[in-house]
């Protein structure tokens, strides 16, 4: 069946997959983008924020097992400090996990980032969890003094301390790019162990190796293409903790999506907030505008979008769940200057409908 945009619905025949580890879950971010008012006018960055916190209540109360909060440095996203947000979200939530999508690691201080986590997960009671990344944007960089030809030693070094930092002992460590500890210990104290760490990678084998190397749970960031085209990512890092002699870790993956009532709903009222988006990332990086092909290539069975009714999203995030023999899909439900109440209907719709028929799905 197709769409107005001329997409099949998902294939229920997947290919072989890698082992899937761990409990299927089911979570939702976003990287706090400006929306716009009924009128077409944009909504404050104040309110934007807010709108944030509301969001993330109601992700809590349909079910949804994780919402994530990116850390971004310009004008069109809201949230430059996240840790703040989670902990006005923990304060309003009971049951949902709560974290970072993503901390940016290679621009901040491991410590600072181990004290407010370490604060979030006390106000949570054990739900906060961390995912690293270099991040899709370097604004970062220069607004606080690093230098990006210095890109890939800063994340390394900091990976070490932060896996050194995370379980809350007293660390000794050394590197080239801050200062060095000496029996220092951190505060306040963890009451549930060390905080759960993620490492995100967006498509390089040299960051799922490193992923593997810390014995980290790998992040999958899928925001174009092909999902089964990181199917190799899935076994590299696979067969990487089995040459390591470590556990095997839960693989997790994150996608943009929006639901309505119709695919041909869904796709219509996505597709000019995800143009307007995608077309000013290409002015930046060099990208042609999207058009209605590439589009539809996203929306199709084998596309990276999840844009449609909830049973043509559930079948889609069950398929390629499969595929990557990931245990957790996070979907990116916030695009632009999509207005707050869609965004809130399709939360609705992907906690009550989407997440229960996902997981029928890949039980059977």
């Amino acid at each position: 069946m197709s769409n107005a945009f001329g997409t099949d619905r998902p294939s229920d025949v997947p290919p072989p997959a890698p082992e899937r580890i761990g409990p299927v879950q089911l979570g939702i971010d976003t990287f706090g983008d400006v929306t716009e008012l009924a009128d077409g006018t944009l909504q404050s960055d104040a309110q934007s924020i807010r709108d944030v916190v509301d969001q993330a209540v109601l992700a809590d109360q349909v079910g949804i097992d994780f919402i994530g909060v990116g850390e971004h440095h310009r004008a069109d996203f809201v949230v430059s400090a996240p840790e703040v947000v989670l902990a006005a979200i923990a304060a309003r939530t009971e049951r949902i996990r709560i974290g970072s999508a993503v901390t940016v690691l290679s621009s901040d201080d491991p410590v600072r980032v181990y004290e407010r986590f370490a604060t979030v997960d006390a106000i949570s009671n054990g739900r906060a969890e961390v995912i690293l990344g270099r991040g899709s944007f370097t604004e970062s960089f220069p607004l606080f003094g690093y230098e990006l030809s210095d890109y890939e030693v800063l994340f390394e070094e900091k990976l070490q301390l932060w896996a050194a930092l995370r379980g809350g002992d007293a660390v000794t460590w050394s590197g080239t790019k801050r200062a060095g500890l000496v029996d220092q210990d951190v505060f306040p104290k963890l009451e549930h162990g060390a905080i759960p760490t993620w490492i995100g990678v967006g498509g390089s084998p040299q960051s799922v190796i490193r992923a593997a190397s810390y014995g980290l749970p790998l992040f999958l960031a899928i925001i174009g293409g092909q999902p089964a085209q990181f199917a190799p990512f899935s076994r590299l890092y696979r067969q990487a903790l089995t040459q390591l002699d470590l556990p095997q870790q839960p693989i997790a993956m994150h996608s943009p999506g929006f639901i309505a009532a119709t695919d041909e709903e869904a796709a219509e009222r996505y597709w000019p907030y995800h143009k307007a988006v995608t077309d000013q990332l290409g002015r930046e990086r060099g990208w042609p505008p999207l058009d209605v092909a590439g589009y539809r290539a996203g929306l199709s069975a084998g596309g990276s979008l999840y844009v449609g009714s909830p049973e043509t999203v559930a079948r889609k995030v069950a398929r390629n769940m499969r595929i990557l023999g990931a245990s957790r899909f996070d979907m990116r439900y916030a695009t632009g200057r999509l207005p707050h109440e869609d965004m809130l209907r399709s939360i609705e719709l992907y906690g009550t409908q989407v997440a229960p028929r996902v997981r029928e799905l890949l039980a059977e």
